[in-house]
């Protein structure tokens, strides 16, 4: 009996273990690649997969997510506003173009990364996001929390210097 319960020990040390080199092996595998980018001027869609959210698509409920809008047309200081607050919590900025913007961030543990792209519709004061994994298939809902957390400081922000931001209907 001893020895069954021994050799069934061995076999689940031997999963666990298979399970932690894909976890690490998907890790390093997203580290390669570069976000969607714009695709006719908007960000890409979401994949059917529920790692995503993208403020582009209103029909997609499952991905959906409020576009953030501002009050004024000071298109390059919202920018900036966006670059500073995905620095303070853990991007890394990787392209900036006049109205778009693409960050990764990454898993602590696994070094999973994600990406995070935002557009500025300058012609209505909208910033519309996307979050979306590189690999894998659910995110827990980290990519959903992070454009919360940005969106919070961003309002937080605009309303502290603007006054009058309020989430895009």
């Amino acid at each position: 009996m001893r020895r069954i319960f021994k050799i069934i020990l061995i076999i689940l040390a031997i999963i666990l273990l298979m399970i932690l080199a894909r976890f690490f092996m998907l890790g390093n595998t997203s580290k390669s690649g570069n976000p969607p980018g714009l695709i006719s001027g908007r960000l890409s869609e979401c994949p059917e997969k529920p790692n995503c959210v993208s403020s582009e698509f209103v029909g997609d409920e499952s991905h959906y997510i409020s576009p953030l809008s501002y009050p004024s047309p000071k298109s390059e200081e919202i920018m900036d506003l966006m670059k500073t607050i995905i620095q303070e919590v853990g991007g890394k900025i990787t392209s900036e173009e006049h109205s778009y913007i693409s960050a990764t961030f990454t898993s602590s543990i696994f070094g999973f990364v994600d990406d995070l792209e935002c557009r500025n519709d300058k012609s209505k004061y909208t910033i519309h996001l996307r979050s979306a994994s590189r690999v894998g298939y659910s995110d827990l809902g980290a990519n959903r929390k992070r454009v919360e957390l940005i969106s919070s400081i961003f309002i937080k922000r605009v309303n502290m210097t603007n006054g009058g931001l309020n989430r895009a209907h």
